[in-house]
């Protein structure tokens, strides 16, 4: 029988989901000894300590392998005295000497039994000739577990402890992670106690050695729980037994050759073990040891492993071992005749080398089973387990099994390294790896939420398994960590310009003539050596997607080709769009928000995440198809839609119309067809978008600015019109008809309508959105916003990819308060609307800043910010906050769309509005950067939208005594506050005089 295609593509998923990343390794090792009673006369605690230092070194050899928890250990010099102890304190071990003054060792542990029959007792003793190192059996049971001989080798109870915890935890860990097992059968306690110690190291050594290389040190501490366990037999039906009990688990046997069967020593049992095992399982490695090298000739005979126990090279011989039969080395490819043609020293080795390698070393070495071996070596039990159960026969041919074992290596890599924060290492990374960092700061906030998003698409791989033939991921990522940000600061002395009064430009000057450290440098030079794809450099401080106190959108991000030829000039690139983000942190907009939340701008720290720009390349430009920003909860439904649908808002290109609120659109992922912005052809021509972003290709490069923009274009949707991802969103405009043609072929305006995803879900971006946003809140426990981009491989032909790109959680909005609104409000009310924000009654604000209907040009909007800036800066100064009323939306960085105020220009402000002016009508600002900061920041905000159910007094307002008045924008001011009421559930709001 052959195997089918079905059958082999559900054992590669299952790999995929059976990997729950290092999740099950936190279970590994669950009984730990801890305490340990020691019990001896204080003589041979003197010899023990060696002046006092036994402790000491048993800490010291936890921590050179790597071992955790290392045990307590508690002297008594007497038994009477111990047992008492037994009676008031909790111990996992005790360890005895055979001379204790009141009673020996014998009656002791009997004792000891009686009190508490599960604590093992263990007898070290000064010498192997001493007759008391004979079994001790009373009433059936052993009262002594186990017999030692102390020879001064503190590694002994490292040994000694670890194989208890061995025989405990077994069970339990061959069943949850498939871990190893090496039996070692020796009933010698002296040659015990030399090989314990001796295997112990190795198997951790060889561990450590072996552990995926990309690893970060808290997976690589994780993953030496699921190290081989080390079972020691003395008896050939002990050996047996336990041989039975794990033997889908069994590395490796190292067995003596005499030793009791039936409880008489036998000369052969060792070689009668060996051959028994051998005609069970052909693969499991077998060594023979013995004091006598007469005995290799039957280890020769058997085709096993000699090991003479005596030898000086013992240590040499057991290293060789591991290396060679147990697989902890490289895994050497061979032909049948023993000749050598590929090596592999990991799995990304492996997979390279699986490519190329000979046909007939592939058969050999599978028929062999050495390619499962190598694998549970390496802890990767999953993958190995399923390997180990395939035959070479029941493929087509051996390029079949070729095929399959790459891709089920290759996806078993990915699906282990997702969601894994790993350290960068220049001279060794492995390029599927996701997520990499420099430095041991902290990743600032974008960064923790991509780390999450990572983990939340590892956990939910099963949910996004509906997607399939799309891609589903965070585009690979390279975090330098605030410790670098310190040091930048820190060997320049710029740490004086987060109090200095000085031009964003000024600013952004010193930090580009800083040096920057040669360590990072040199990391960053290896990083582009194999990155030549477009890059985003995102800011990622420590307070960007707080939820209370979200610094959205106030740092720098930068686009950059990075295609220039010469390798050092892309690194200079890169290096001075990380200062200019760097510099970001001390510009006037987050120095206004700081002030404005309470906290001191030096205490900011800035990470910088370097990733990879999600696109395609259209001529000399590139960008996405689609960037949006997706909220699970809609603080404005329409229709039959609830809040908890949530809301998306999306545009061609690159993400900044969609987070700067330029002209986008929206729509909700439950009930993508229902566009109230689009209620005819009219409207859908009027409101769709008509220019979007994309980045500037090519060798001549720009140096940026602080504007982002420089390598950043504009362009005009009629001069894309031949363009593949143009023409895939575009639906076309027939005014004679007055109606909107699903097609490009028709004659008439060219519209961006989406209508192939929403309308036709060609690409399924509404249902990926539903779970994305769904996955997202249960996982952040509160409502969340995401941004994201859509490739669709519209000229690389490939799995389209929807690439998440940023979360964080909305404004936290349990617990609201009531707040009563009456009819009487109503009636009396100055401004209402059914479009606001927040949650709260507002009696501190007398001072109101709008835009005057009157001199209102939306072509000087530039010059109104202006305006407001000014008295902003003045209201600021005497600590009176306002409300401030204008058209269009706030914040807009599209002049023609509203009032295009930076965060420095409205500081002061306590509530906003936007308003109706004439035919100027907008929709809300919800989903850009500026809305997230106005929600999170507590500030009121009102929308209002239909001046026939929404009021806004205008001839009370003009009424108004005024402070201050410019060409456009004036200040009025009431002799008492107003009272301004935001019912949060409702979104229902009144202002009222008085």
């Amino acid at each position: 029988m052959t195997y089918s295609q079905a059958y082999l593509d559900t054992l590669i998923a299952e790999v995929s989901d059976l990997e729950s990343g290092f999740k099950v390794y936190h279970d590994l090792m669950a009984w730990k000894v801890r305490r340990i009673l020691l019990v001896s006369t204080p003589y041979d605690a003197w010899i023990l300590e060696e002046d006092g230092r036994l402790s000491e070194r048993i800490i010291n050899e936890y921590r050179g392998l790597n071992l955790s928890h290392p045990p307590q250990l508690v002297w008594v010099s007497s038994a009477e005295e111990a047992l008492q102890k037994l009676e008031s304190k909790r111990f996992d071990m005790i360890i005895t000497m055979p001379r204790v003054a009141d009673m020996d060792a014998w009656s002791f542990a009997k004792k000891v039994k009686g009190k508490r029959p599960h604590i093992p007792v263990i007898l070290i003793s000064h010498s192997a000739t001493q007759n008391m190192l004979a079994p001790i059996v009373a009433d059936d049971e052993k009262a002594i577990d186990r017999v030692y001989v102390w020879t001064g080798n503190t590694d002994l109870l490292v040994a000694i402890v670890k194989s208890e915890e061995d025989r405990r935890n077994v069970g339990r860990d061959t069943t949850l992670a498939g871990v190893r097992v090496l039996l070692l059968v020796e009933n010698s306690p002296f040659h015990l106690s030399s090989l314990l110690p001796i295997l112990y190291k190795e198997v951790v050594n060889q561990t450590r050695n072996v552990l995926e290389g990309k690893l970060n040190e808290e997976h690589r501490l994780l993953v030496m729980r699921a190290r081989p366990k080390i079972l020691v037999a003395e008896t050939y039906e002990e050996a047996t037994a336990l041989f039975e009990a794990y033997k889908p688990n069994i590395l490796g046997v190292l067995s003596d050759v005499e030793f009791p069967l039936q409880s008489k020593l036998d000369p052969h049992a060792g070689v009668s073990l060996l051959q028994t095992i051998q005609q069970q399982h052909f693969d499991i490695p077998l060594l023979l040891m013995s004091v006598d090298s007469r005995n290799a000739r039957a280890a020769e005979s058997l085709s096993v492993a000699f090991m003479n126990k005596t030898s000086p090279r013992v240590q040499e011989e057991i290293h060789s071992f591991f290396v060679h039969s147990l697989a902890f080395g490289d895994f050497v490819f061979r032909l049948p005749d023993g000749r050598k043609v590929a090596r592999a020293s990991d799995l990304v080795a492996l997979e390279k080398a699986l490519d190329i390698v000979p046909a007939e070393s592939l058969r050999f070495h599978a028929e062999r089973n050495d390619f499962s071996r190598w694998l549970f070596t390496r802890t990767e039990s999953v993958l190995a387990s399923r390997l180990r159960d395939l035959h070479v026969d029941e493929f087509d041919d051996i390029e079949a099994l070729r095929q399959f074992l790459i891709i089920l290596i290759h996806t078993h890599r990915r699906s282990r390294q997702q969601g894994i924060i790993v350290d960068f290492a220049s001279d060794d990374f492995d390029l599927m790896i996701d997520f990499f960092k420099i430095g041991q700061g902290s990743l600032g906030g974008k960064a923790r939420g991509l780390a999450f998003l990572l983990s939340l698409l590892k956990e939910n791989r099963k949910v996004f398994r509906q997607f399939s033939g799309i891609r589903l991921d965070v585009p690979q990522t390279l975090v330098l960590t605030t410790e670098v940000f310190d040091t930048f600061i820190a060997t320049n002395r710029l740490g004086y310009l987060a109090e200095a009064d000085l031009s964003d430009r000024e600013i952004a000057s010193r930090f580009a003539r800083g040096i920057f450290p040669k360590s990072v440098r040199n990391e960053l030079r290896s990083f582009l050596s194999q990155m030549r794809y477009p890059l985003a450099v995102r800011s990622s401080s420590l307070l960007e997607d707080a939820q209370f106190q979200a610094y959205a959108g106030l740092y720098r991000t930068y686009m950059l080709p990075n295609e220039h030829p010469i390798l050092e000039k892309r690194l200079e690139h890169l290096i001075h769009a990380i200062k200019l983000v760097y510099a970001s942190t001390y510009f006037q907009d987050p120095k206004a928000f700081s002030q404005r939340i309470g906290r001191r701008v030096e205490e900011e720290k800035m990470a910088v995440i370097i990733q990879r720009l999600v696109g395609e390349q259209y001529g000399g430009f590139y960008y996405p198809a689609i960037s949006g920003v997706a909220q699970s909860y809609n603080y404005y439904p329409f229709a039959r839609m609830t809040p908890e649908d949530g809301i998306a808002t999306i545009a061609l290109g690159l993400g900044r119309a969609v987070v700067e609120g330029e002209r986008t659109l929206r729509f909700c992922p439950k009930y993508p067809q229902i566009l109230p912005q689009r209620s005819s052809a009219v409207a859908i021509y009027k409101n769709a978008q008509r220019y979007f972003y994309a980045l500037q290709m090519g060798q001549d490069y720009h140096a940026l600015d602080i504007t982002e923009s420089e390598n950043l274009v504009r362009r005009e949707i009629s001069d894309a019109a031949d363009e593949p991802a143009v023409q895939y969103l575009s639906s076309t405009y027939i005014a004679a008809e007055n109606r909107i043609r699903d097609t490009i072929m028709a004659q008439g305006y060219r519209v961006i309508t989406f209508a192939n995803v929403l309308k036709y879900k060609q690409f399924p971006l509404p249902d990926i959105l539903v779970e994305t946003l769904a996955i997202g809140q249960k996982g952040m426990g509160a409502p969340v916003e995401m941004e994201f981009s859509v490739d669709l491989k519209l000229v690389r032909k490939g799995e389209p990819e929807f690439a998440f790109l940023q979360m964080r959680p909305m404004t936290a909005r349990a617990d609201l308060g009531p707040v009563e609104i009456s009819e009487a409000d109503r009636q009396r009310a100055r401004c209402y609307s059914n479009h606001a924000l927040g949650n709260f009654v507002n009696q501190e604000i007398r001072d109101i800043v709008f835009v005057k209907p009157e001199t209102f040009d939306v072509s000087k909007t530039v010059q109104i910010a202006a305006e407001i800036s000014r008295i902003n800066h003045r209201l600021v100064q005497e600590q009176r906050p306002y409300l401030l009323i204008g058209p269009g939306r706030w914040g807009t960085s599209d002049r023609w769309l509203g009032i295009p105020v930076r965060w420095a220009d409205i500081s002061g402000v306590g509530v906003m509005v936007e308003a109706v002016y004439g035919d100027f009508r907008v929709e809300s600002s919800q989903g850009s950067h500026f809305f997230h900061n106005i929600t999170t920041q507590g500030i009121g905000y009102i929308h209002i939208s239909d001046p026939k159910k929404e009021l806004l007094r205008w001839e009370w307002l003009r009424s108004l005594p005024v402070v201050q008045e410019s060409a456009h924008v004036a200040l009025v001011r009431l002799d008492r506050p107003l009272t301004i009421k935001v019912d949060g559930r409702s979104h229902e709001c009144v202002v009222l005089e008085g």
